[in-house]
């Protein structure tokens, strides 16, 4: 079956030429202009990546990430952002709210589609059908499901990667690039403050005390170490 991708962008021109581009590359694809109704359709949808506009003409991307990551049938799927926004702190926030990618207009349809290729290819390599337990942490390859002691955590599609990739490697420090070679891989476009943020994420949703974190801690001047049994 052909990956599904739904394209929310209210520029024609653009919309087209990215329909165009991704159905030669053998994805299936809807185009979404953005409206009220386009949660609802998303949902109904279900599909394996969404190509998210900054700005549209009803709700802006960032709220609709928000309502994307609050909605059962969509909480993990893929996320990436298309603006003509390039400030540091409209990256970091499309992360904060969920984010997994993020692109500044005008960029290259080669890319884009590099980037959608990598984004679904690490969705199906966390397909396998695996389990593995570590100190109170059960995850679930096959289901994409992560449970600290009897809670699941709800996870977007990165945020998922990276504690996977903590679960796997307790105990050991890793530098921001060793984990973004490790978790990110081919996209190297993003940048060392991208782990950060997602292990600030993390932290939320894993410690007592985010600002004091016993699971996840920070190796100073390097970067970061997983303490399976703290």
């Amino acid at each position: 079956m052909p990956k599904r991708i739904a394209i929310v962008e209210d520029e024609a021109e653009l919309a087209s030429l990215l329909d165009y581009n991704l159905s030669h590359h053998g994805y299936e694809t809807q185009v979404l202009a953005g409206s009220e109704g386009t949660l609802k359709t998303l949902e109904n949808l279900k599909p394996d990546l969404i190509l998210l506009d900054v700005m549209l003409p009803g709700p802006d991307g960032f709220e609709l990430c928000r309502a994307i990551r609050q909605s059962a049938v969509l909480s993990r799927t893929p996320v990436l952002f298309l603006t003509a926004r390039s400030d540091e702190v409209d990256r970091v926030l499309g992360l904060e709210i969920g984010g997994d990618d993020y692109m500044t207009k005008p960029f290259s349809t080669r890319e884009l589609v590099a980037r959608v290729r990598a984004h679904l290819r690490r969705e199906d390599m966390g397909n396998e059908p695996a389990v593995f337990d570590l100190g109170r942490f059960h995850l679930d390859r096959g289901a994409r499901r992560v449970f600290l002691d009897s809670r699941e955590l709800t996870l977007t599609s990165t945020e998922f990667n990276l504690l996977e990739f903590f679960l796997t490697h307790p105990g050991r420090a890793y530098s921001r690039e060793q984990l973004l070679e490790s978790v990110w891989g081919e996209q190297r476009y993003v940048t060392p403050r991208t782990v950060d943020v997602h292990v600030r994420r993390l932290r939320e949703q894993i410690e007592e005390q985010a600002d004091a974190p016993r699971f996840l801690t920070t190796v100073r001047g390097f970067g970061y170490r997983f303490e399976g049994t703290p």
